[in-house]
């Protein structure tokens, strides 16, 4: 693997290549033998139709580059496909539109969706035979993994689920020291160092730096906020410099003007889906539509958030606060289904155009859960610097039921490296969240909120690690 590791980008890049100008090939056929014709007063000739198939292929390029469609080997196989499917659907629907402009008129688009089909069967066995020969080159890293105080088994069993990738094949506690630790690390190609404490990491990432050997380091809170420190200089010495605060005045009136422009355009789009939705609860049950709670905002500031009801009419009637468990008894038919395709989060674009939300940011929290959250986690507050948001970094990349120290961190990296092309493209990718299942997963039935116990799966790491091992044997 190490002697094909330095060619593997470029690998990636040309197959990623390839499978664009097949997708712009079968774009390629029906523009020259049905589209071009259909042009009002208009003769393409030969630069006219380059200049339309090469707006099309970058068009395919960008959309699969934001949905991750040319990460082969970092995300699995039908996570891959699926970005696939969804930008080649985003591509057609703006090819359509550039068409139909381009004609002065509304054209068919019979030989888009035929077009579509056949790029989807392309894309399908062309990405399936080079997936399967990266996966023949590059086999999965041997990893060991550097474990501390914190919950480690959790840990385990996420680098389990991607196993074509990574292989978790001992585990050492930091307590073992330097000397111990590093000659174990020469069995391996790789290490994970876990979320322990700075003063003890800082010699495995010096030792791991200086001998070449690839590390995954899960990130403190301390490292997130200095990746957006700005890096200064004082004659000879650098400095990072952090400021306190998070947003330049030309920052918040950019995201403020998108969140204005979008939230009318999308209550205007979504208006008949929202009519539908009140028409499907008020029918089913015959309860109120609209369901309102205290959330926290920007400096702790609270406001009513707005959702379509999906629960039963009193649902925490006791009063304690309580997240949506796998298999929830207080949600009923109809909110599954709104659940399900994050319909029930439509009406949240009136707080949006009211400034309580902004679209992106992290998701507001009730007043209630952030005081127990604060317990454990003090950091917690931090996400508050800026305006809560519709949708954020632990709403693409986590789950419902990410725990809060993880969704913290995501939030706080949303944070530092704010800026408007970001909140752009996490608006695009929530799009693929909505086809992810696992992403509207429910909290154990023994949670009240996200929050796991803190040394319930930190015991017996070792134990869980050669378990796998042995699994891993036994399938290799």
């Amino acid at each position: 693997m190490q002697k094909y590791d330095q060619y593997k980008k470029t690998m990636l890049f040309l197959a990623s290549i390839v499978n664009m100008l097949f997708m712009a090939a079968v774009f390629a056929y029906i523009w020259y033998h049905y589209y071009s014709k259909m042009m009002f007063g208009v003769s393409f000739y030969r630069k006219g139709n380059y200049v339309v198939i090469a707006l099309y292929a970058f068009i395919f390029f960008f959309f699969s580059a934001m949905y991750g469609s040319l990460k082969i080997g970092q995300m699995r196989r039908i996570e891959i496909l699926l970005s696939q499917y969804l930008s080649l659907m985003l591509t057609n629907v703006i090819a359509y539109v550039i068409i139909s402009l381009l004609a002065f008129r509304f054209v068919t688009v019979f030989y888009l969706l035929v077009a579509m089909g056949c790029q989807i069967v392309i894309s399908t066995i062309w990405n399936s035979i080079v997936i399967k020969l990266y996966n023949r080159i590059f086999q999965p890293w041997r990893l060991l993994l550097i474990y501390g105080e914190r919950p480690a088994a959790d840990l385990v069993y996420k680098v389990e689920t991607r196993r074509d990738k990574y292989a978790i094949y001992d585990a050492v506690h930091i307590d073992e020291g330097i000397e111990k630790i590093a000659e174990r690390i020469k069995d391996f190609q790789a290490v994970i160092i876990g979320d322990i404490s700075a003063v003890k990491r800082n010699d495995i990432l010096k030792y791991c730096y200086a001998n070449k050997v690839r590390a995954y380091v899960i990130p403190k809170i301390s490292d997130i906020i200095l990746m957006g420190a700005e890096r200064v200089h004082v004659f000879d010495t650098p400095f990072l410099l952090l400021r306190g605060y998070t947003l330049s005045f030309e920052q918040r009136f950019g995201k403020r003007l998108l969140d204005i422009l979008l939230s009318v355009i999308l209550l205007i789009l979504t208006s008949p889906v929202m009519l539908l939705t009140a028409l499907a609860i008020k029918i089913s049950d015959g309860g109120p539509v609209f369901y309102k709670q205290i959330r926290c905002t920007k400096n702790e500031k609270k406001f009513y958030i707005y959702k379509f009801r999906s629960m039963v009419v009193d649902a925490e009637e006791d009063g304690v606060a309580q997240l949506a468990k796998e298999n929830d008894s207080r949600i009923t038919k109809v909110g599954r289904i709104l659940r399900r395709f994050r319909i029930d989060e439509l009406p949240q674009l009136f707080n949006i155009v009211k400034g309580d939300m902004s679209f992106v940011g992290p998701r507001p929290e009730r007043p209630e859960i952030i005081e127990e959250y604060c317990k454990t986690m003090p950091e917690f507050p931090f996400r508050n610097r800026i305006k809560a948001g519709l949708t954020g970094y632990a709403q693409v990349y986590g789950k419902y039921n990410t725990t809060p120290y993880d969704k913290l961190k995501l939030d706080l990296f949303y944070i530092a490296n704010y800026s408007l092309w970001t909140d752009i493209k996490l608006i695009l990718m929530t799009i693929k969240t909505l086809f992810r299942p696992e992403a509207t997963e429910g909290v154990e039935e023994s949670q009240l909120t996200a929050t796991r116990e803190m040394g319930q799966n930190n015991q017996n790491v070792e134990e869980i690690v050669k378990e796998i091992v042995n699994m891993n044997k036994e399938e290799n």
